[in-house]
């Protein structure tokens, strides 16, 4: 079944240089993405709870702007997952966009399991 964009906008209470350490980097990523995460050039290797590992590849990335990734069982298609640092021109609030694929019926758990990644990096970053 094909998947379809969805998006997502996060308020932030934090600077854009901490934020981007926690989306762009192994040991960001694994205070609040994954219980593990191990990265080989642009290669991106997340485990969750003892589990298999799972590949993503950084396909895009701004630095302190945004980063792409793709996972491996959606390679050969335009899915992706990308998290995007805005600052408004001019109230100058910080939000984390998050754009994901997900397939149809699935958007309201996709929705909550973004939520729920999301209070933890706030928590991480002492920004909740």
């Amino acid at each position: 079944m094909a998947k379809h964009k969805v998006h997502y906008e996060f308020p932030m209470h934090c600077l854009s240089e901490i934020l981007y350490e926690y989306l762009a980097s192994a040991e960001g990523l694994s205070e609040w993405f994954a219980d593990d995460v191990i990265e080989k050039g642009d290669d991106f290797f997340f485990s969750w709870g003892g589990g298999p590992e799972e590949k993503a590849t950084l396909i895009r990335y701004k630095p302190e702007g945004f980063v792409r990734f793709r996972w491996e069982e959606d390679e050969g298609t335009k899915n992706f997952f990308e998290m995007t640092i805005t600052i408004d021109d001019i109230t100058e609030d910080l939000a984390l966009n998050i754009t994901d694929f997900c397939e149809e019926g699935d958007e309201e758990e996709n929705a909550l399991y973004w939520e729920n990644l999301i209070e933890n990096l706030r928590i991480k970053l002492g920004a909740s």
